[in-house]
């Protein structure tokens, strides 16, 4: 059976994971055809190209079903329960890089830190009868690291669209969410928090403990690792 190998299917991600391995000297190939969401691998053989969705990739590795996946790590970290029970970190890739910050409104002029926010979290409930609400798509990764931090009152709410105009539209107080250069998040009247970063992701080349390693994908585990420059 040959070994497969999951990558983002449309956007930026796919296009910088294609040159990444182009650049060492291994062609993956669509077939000319993003919708076909399969493809070949050249330059090595024993090999099948799956197209996944970032968010697919995890899903994809924790039930075995892919050999080898290109995703963001923060997607690991946030869909896959005991991530490194379930895959292996293989290679950073320096690209796709993007922080998960906690930020609230920039005229919260006395708010700067994660204390600051417990305490602005505990006012707010007693004002208003209800949790301050947070909005995020990243719901493991932000509750685990507000318990660490010991943040108490507040309330996850999910972000299905753009969760920098949650708070412009409020229906959230403060958000957690992916930046790259804080643009965005200025531009909607936003700060990050001194001590708000909750991680920092990259695009990142993940090993499945889940998927079936026979001989055959062992074998061309281990000349793609050797060609890729990673063993």
């Amino acid at each position: 059976m040959n070994l497969k190998l999951g990558i983002p299917s449309k956007g930026r991600l796919m296009d910088k994971t294609l040159t990444w391995f182009s650049d060492r000297q291994i062609t993956l190939d669509m077939n000319g055809s993003e919708r076909e969401y399969s493809g070949v691998v050249k330059g090595i053989d024993g090999i099948d190209l799956v197209l996944l969705s970032a968010g697919e990739v995890p899903r994809e590795l924790a039930l075995g079903n892919i050999h080898l996946g290109v995703t963001g790590a923060d997607m690991v970290r946030e869909r896959l329960n005991l991530w490194d029970t379930q895959v292996d970190s293989i290679a950073e890739l320096a690209f796709g890089f993007a922080d998960l910050v906690i930020a609230v409104p920039t005229a919260w002029v006395d708010v700067d830190t994660l204390d600051d926010l417990d305490a602005a979290a505990a006012q707010f409930r007693q004002k208003h009868g209800f949790r301050m609400r947070i909005a995020t798509k990243y719901h493991r990764l932000v509750r685990d690291f507000l318990r660490e931090n010991g943040v108490a009152d507040y309330q996850l709410v999910d972000s299905q669209g753009a969760t920098e105009g949650t708070v412009k539209n409020l229906t959230a107080e403060a958000i957690a969410d992916i930046t790259s250069t804080g643009d965005t998040q200025r531009a909607n009247h936003l700060k990050a928090l001194t001590d708000g970063l909750v991680m920092t992701s990259q695009a990142t080349l993940f090993r499945s403990k889940k998927a079936q390693w026979g001989a055959d994908e062992a074998a061309t585990y281990e000349a793609l690792t050797a060609k890729l420059g990673l063993s």
